[in-house]
This record gives C-alpha cells, sequence and structure tokens, in this order.
C-alpha cells in the first residue's frame, strides 16, 4: 500500500490490499518493488555466502487481491480524462463517476474473508501496459514535433538530444525524463537517448537485449585477437561477458585480489583458472579501448 517513503530495496512480495484508481500511485506502489538489491550486503555469517546461489534479486512478487493488475491492463481508459467525484455520503446519479463511495468514514465487512481463487501471472520484458502507454505516450510526442523529425532526418543527432533534453523532458504535462523512458521500455540493460529516439523513429526494429549486445562485443573481440585455443572459447566467453557487466569483477581483477573470486556469484576461481593467461590481460585491456561499459548497466 506504500506509494511514498521508505526505500525498503529488499521488498520481495508487495500487497495491493484496496482497489486503485490513479495510474500514478498504480505505479508508485508497484515501483517499490523494483529496487536492485544483493542480499549479500545484509548476510553477516561469511560461512553461509558461499551457498547462495542468487545474491542479486532479479524479481518480486505483487500479491493483487482487488484485480488492479487486469484494470490497468484490460480496462482503464488512458486517452479519457476523469473527472473524480465529490466525497460524500451516499452514491450519485450525476455521472460523476463511479468511484468507491465510503459511508461515515468507514467500511466494515463481518462476513466469511476467503480467496475465492488464486493465478500467478509472470510479467515478461514487455512490462505492464500501463508502462507500455507511457512509451507510446512519449512517441507521439517526440513525432509530432517538427523540430524533432527534421534534424532525425538529417542526421543531426547532437542537435536532437540536446533539443530532447531542453525542450521535451522534465515539462509538466507528463515529466518525461530517460529514466522512466528506461523504465517503460522494460529492457535487461540501460538504453541511451539516441536508442530510443531510433526505435521511435524506426530506424532500428527493437531494443536488443544485454546479452545479444554481449554476443556481438564478443564476436568482434574474437575477429579482433583470433583465438587460437579453441577449446578455450567457452572460458574465455564467459570471463568476457563477467568482466563488462560486472563492477566486482572488473575491481576483484584489476586490485588483483583473485581470492575473492572464490565467493563471488558472477564468476568463480574455477571459471577464471580456466581462462588462458594471456587472455586475463588481454580481455581487460580490450574492454578497456574498445567497449562502452554503460549500455551493459541495469
Amino acid at each position: 500500500m506504500m506509494t511514498t517513503g521508505y526505500d525498503c530495496t529488499d521488498i520481495l512480495n508487495l500487497g495491493l490490499f484496496r482497489p486503485i484508481f490513479s495510474p500514478t500511485d498504480f505505479i508508485q506502489i508497484k515501483g517499490r518493488g523494483t529496487r536492485k538489491h544483493n542480499f549479500l550486503e545484509q548476510l553477516f555469517d561469511d560461512s553461509l555466502k558461499d551457498g547462495v546461489a542468487q545474491p542479486q534479486k532479479s524479481a518480486y512478487k505483487l500479491f493483487d487481491f482487488f484485480a488492479n493488475c487486469e484494470y490497468f491492463e484490460e480496462e482503464f481508459n488512458y486517452d479519457e480524462v476523469l473527472k473524480l467525484p465529490r466525497p460524500q455520503g451516499r452514491g450519485r446519479d450525476d455521472g460523476g463517476g463511479t468511484g468507491p463511495v465510503v459511508v461515515g468514514g468507514a467500511y466494515q465487512h463481518l462476513g466469511t474473508d476467503i480467496i475465492a481463487s488464486i493465478r500467478e501471472e509472470t510479467i515478461g520484458y514487455e512490462g505492464m501496459k500501463i508502462d507500455r502507454m507511457f512509451f507510446e505516450k512519449f512517441e507521439d510526442t517526440v513525432r509530432e514535433n517538427e523540430t524533432i523529425v527534421k534534424a532525425v532526418e538529417t542526421g543531426q543527432w547532437d542537435r536532437v538530444i540536446d533539443y530532447v533534453n531542453r525542450e521535451v523532458f522534465d515539462k509538466p504535462e507528463e515529466y518525461y525524463t530517460l529514466d522512466k523512458l528506461r523504465k517503460a521500455a522494460a529492457v535487461d540493460r540501460r538504453l541511451t537517448l539516441r536508442e530510443i529516439l531510433e526505435k521511435v523513429f524506426g530506424l532500428i526494429p527493437r531494443f536488443k537485449s544485454k546479452d545479444e549486445l554481449l554476443e556481438e562485443e564478443f564476436a568482434k573481440f574474437v575477429a579482433d585477437t583470433k583465438p587460437e585455443e579453441a577449446e578455450a572459447i567457452p572460458a574465455i566467453k564467459t570471463f568476457f561477458k563477467a568482466y563488462v557487466t560486472s563492477d566486482q569483477v572488473r575491481y576483484i581483477i584489476e586490485s588483483r585480489y583473485f581470492a575473492d573470486l572464490a565467493t563471488n556469484p558472477v564468476f568463480s576461481i574455477r571459471d577464471f583458472r580456466a581462462v588462458p593467461e594471456k587472455y586475463r590481460t588481454l580481455i581487460p585491456e580490450y574492454v578497456k579501448d574498445y567497449v562502452s561499459l554503460n549500455q551493459f548497466a541495469a
């Protein structure tokens, strides 16, 4: 039921115990569960750390007792300007809305409180409709702007990005921000504003996932370095991906605290030993010179 306040990053379960009619409230409430968290940070018994297979929070559950998810996915009219009824003690018949009416400021139910049915639904990378609608509104906004359209057509990307940051973001109408658009796009990595605009104007068909980009970067690495140790390619790829995506792995390798890999959930000491020695130095050097790490951040 929380909308603002305490940022509890380790939340794994959220309960919706009342009907919600505001899209903004719904986004804020479900957003309580989207915070990233590493559970090893709260595990002070070192002897138990090796047994934690997945320390990074990767999902959370939303227990919805009032069909709020279905309402905002299937029934809510995102284009309608709603007129909210004034609080009063009885219903009204003047077309002012169909929101819940509370008599005397309280509601009491003395009957049996049972759950009629339970259904579990997984939300994929496409996200919820309420998130997709926000992104689609942004698409309409920039497509209708002649300045942006002309700059995109002539390939003036610096001008486009500067204009969007100044004239479109953080305006009272929708309060578009790059962070909100990234969340609405529901991609498992950090999108750039240029990527988002390229997708809006049909210059790219879709956003590539983190692993797709990693595979492309590794293919470039193989083409440039031409490894002769064919049997070691899987180990080299594992090291390459871990070094690109994990701040902790990069720190361990650069500081040469290799013993810390014994408790690292992403890249273990066994993985490191499987990498031919010359690639333990070559991969960090290559990544620093040729790979943009920012695009792989969550």
